[in-house]
């Protein structure tokens, strides 16, 4: 009984985060990838779709497209429908329509090692080797999440088939974010013109956002408790090719190598077999 009282308490007062237990309507679209693939940005790419006249700021995103990990159940209802909603989660069969974004795992390693770090879940100093091994292995804080195979292959696996899932790659994302953003105005149901993208896409640039997020990165629940001498906002300079170890690479490519190619992300090394890469031992954070 005391627990069912707290439930109730933490919903009233606004306390307890949606995450995967939250009401979903029929007329919801998720907006969902593993962290540290795109996500932050489709979500200004798609905001700025969606609402023209109003500036898309960090200040404001959460009630634009609002994260279940970062918002209260009681909040999420009061979201106008229909709802853009952003997740991490894996796979739910609830989700009626889903726009999910995936990136080269390689890449995703390296971004989520130095997202980890601006919010103190590891040390500066914690290797990047062990840190890869942690992520294959789902040793990260975020597991309830699943590895990134995990998550990847639960929606692919389930929903790659389907007219209301759209399956986006980062990679082509940048390559030419008007083709992709355009697919996303028609998945959305809206028409669009070419000038409408092109202010949504020069609204949602790594420079604006960069600035944007140096001015209210006090103000945004993502950032606003966390290092700041490391941005959330990133210029993807950093590229597994050449920062990645080699080890690091192939456990990678051998855990989820059949997945990755299926998505069109080549390996580049000889596949070993997971189990025979040698495993650490779990750290504690």
């Amino acid at each position: 009984m005391l627990y069912g009282i707290k439930v109730v308490f933490k919903y009233l007062v606004g306390r307890d985060q949606a995450g995967r237990n939250f009401a979903v309507f029929p007329d919801d679209t998720m907006v969902v990838s593993y962290p540290r693939s795109g996500n932050t940005w489709t979500r200004f790419l798609v905001a700025n779709l969606l609402h023209p006249g109003e500036e898309v700021t960090f200040a404001n995103i959460e009630r634009l497209i609002p994260d279940t990990s970062s918002i209260s159940n009681r909040a999420l209802k009061r979201i106008p429908r229909p709802r853009v909603i952003k997740s991490h989660e894996y796979f739910d069969h609830r989700y009626p329509k889903v726009i999910y974004i995936v990136r080269d795992p390689r890449d995703v390693a390296l971004s989520y090692y130095d997202f980890q770090r601006k919010y103190r879940q590891v040390e500066d100093a914690y290797p990047l080797e062990k840190y890869v091994d942690d992520y294959v292995n789902g040793r990260l804080v975020s597991a309830s999440w699943g590895t990134w195979g995990e998550n990847v292959a639960s929606w692919v696996s389930t929903r790659e088939r389907s007219d209301r899932f759209l399956l986006l790659r980062f990679e082509d994302m940048l390559k030419d974010t008007s083709l992709e953003l355009a697919r996303i105005a028609q998945f959305l149901g809206g028409s669009v013109t070419a000038e409408k993208l092109q202010r949504a896409i020069a609204n949602s640039s790594s420079g604006h956002m960069q600035q944007l997020e140096k001015e209210q990165q006090d103000q945004w629940i993502a950032t606003k408790k966390h290092r700041k001498d490391i941005p959330f906002v990133r210029v993807a300079k950093r590229n597994w090719r050449t920062d990645l170890p080699e080890r690091s690479v192939q456990q990678v490519e051998a855990a989820w190598g059949d997945l990755m190619i299926s998505l069109g992300y080549p390996l580049v090394t000889d596949r070993v077999p997971d189990g025979q890469l040698a495993s650490s031992s779990p750290v504690p954070y």
